[in-house]
């Protein structure tokens, strides 16, 4: 479905290949949140896709981990930023963005809407009612940060 639907919108990215229950379950694990449905059938279908020179448009379970403990542990960005606590990223947008879902409670995401941190302001901004809202945007313009 999910490999369908991008190619659909532009034949410019590439697909890994599923997820493993294992690699899946280690984002639990390590970050303590259960993945949204939508992003749990991406990566049954791919762990990560990635235009023709190696962006990312969602990143691979391991890079959602590291990145994600990186910035909920830096202590360098605890003066400067909010707490990422209450963030789950799964891309970037190239420039220092990134893109993620609101964690509310108990490591709950409760709603499929995509935000964007903005790494200058600190800011986080609402992009996209979902995860197939987010991929049409983000991939033809219309989602400008």
């Amino acid at each position: 479905m999910w490999k369908e639907f991008i190619t659909s919108i532009s034949m410019e990215h590439q697909f890994k290949n599923p997820a493993t229950k294992f690699e899946i379950a280690q984002i639990k694990k390590e970050l303590n949140v259960e993945l949204p449905d939508e992003l749990a059938a991406l990566f049954n279908e791919t762990n990560g896709v990635f235009d023709n020179w190696n962006c990312p448009l969602v990143w691979s379970t391991s890079q959602i981990i590291k990145v994600n403990l990186f910035y909920r542990d830096f202590e360098g960005y605890r003066d400067i930023y909010m707490p990422f606590d209450d963030l789950f990223f799964f891309s970037d947008a190239g420039n220092g963005d990134l893109f993620c879902y609101a964690i509310v409670k108990n490591g709950t995401i409760e709603k499929n809407d995509i935000y964007v941190w903005n790494h200058e302001d600190d800011s986080r901004t609402w992009v996209a009612a979902s995860l197939k809202h987010f991929f049409e945007g983000w991939i033809t313009g219309k989602i400008d940060i």
